[in-house]
């Protein structure tokens, strides 16, 4: 049995890794997935990345949870790498689950695409709250390709608007890259959220920065855990194992 602590992405709350906490619990693991600061529905969206962090380290501290495996979905792989390095002594091995693993010195939004880097703060500024709600036609295609439309649609309902603010912090994340902590990335085989093989914004840019890692594949999107939890499942769990 481990202790699994699951950190949604961007334009989600924890509850969109319900399914996912269902089937690792029904392996017989400890499985937390909280909401992160400023996500949800109805909820402040000023807030920094060092607060995203901190609702985080708050559910370690609280739960009073050790050898931790603690997986980033996405934007989630920012917070993981600053929760680690905030409370090493908490956790077993990181897993980044087509997760962002900036450079130091760098913002989540510098490790996207042009295209995203100007249409996203175009986005915030015509919202109200300084966050942006991702088109349809992009979470479609890009984003959960491997869904019908009638899930496709269904689970854009589920989102919630992302504030902005720490997609665009510059991180420091020197305390991160001294780890020894282990680490794997996991990415799906259809995941075209960021282009792939893209020499300069690809997942597998960021997961060479993490050193020595394991690397763990799946037959599906960037949401799988939508379209099959049970498969995300398995490979959290073959990227979490000793």
């Amino acid at each position: 049995m481990s202790v699994y602590v699951l950190v949604h992405g961007s334009w989600h709350d924890g509850a969109a890794l319900d399914d996912v906490a269902a089937q690792l619990r029904s392996r017989g693991h400890d499985v937390h997935n909280p909401t992160v600061a400023g996500h949800g529905r109805d909820v402040d969206r000023d807030v920094s990345h060092d607060d995203c962090v901190d609702s985080v380290l708050a559910v370690l501290e609280a739960e009073h949870l050790d050898d931790v495996v603690l997986v980033g979905h996405s934007f989630g792989g920012s917070v993981i790498a600053q929760v680690a390095a905030r409370a090493p002594q908490r956790i077993r091995r990181m897993v980044f689950w087509a997760g962002f693993v900036p450079a130091d010195g760098t913002s989540v939004l510098d490790s996207t695409p042009p295209a995203y880097q100007e249409l996203f703060p175009l986005l915030a500024g015509q919202s109200n709250d300084n966050s942006v709600m991702l088109p349809f036609e992009v979470w479609r295609d890009c984003f959960i390709g491997d869904a019908d439309h009638e899930r496709a649609r269904e689970t854009y309902e589920m989102l919630v608007p992302e504030p902005l603010g720490p997609t665009a912090e510059k991180l420091d994340l020197s305390a991160f890259y001294e780890l020894t902590i282990p680490r794997s990335y996991v990415l799906g085989d259809e995941d075209c959220a960021l282009p792939p093989n893209d020499p300069e914004h690809g997942y597998l840019v960021m997961a060479r920065r993490l050193g020595a890692f394991r690397f763990i594949t799946y037959h599906g999107s960037h949401e799988t855990c939508f379209t099959d939890p049970a498969l995300i499942a398995e490979a959290l769990e073959r990227a979490g194992r000793d």
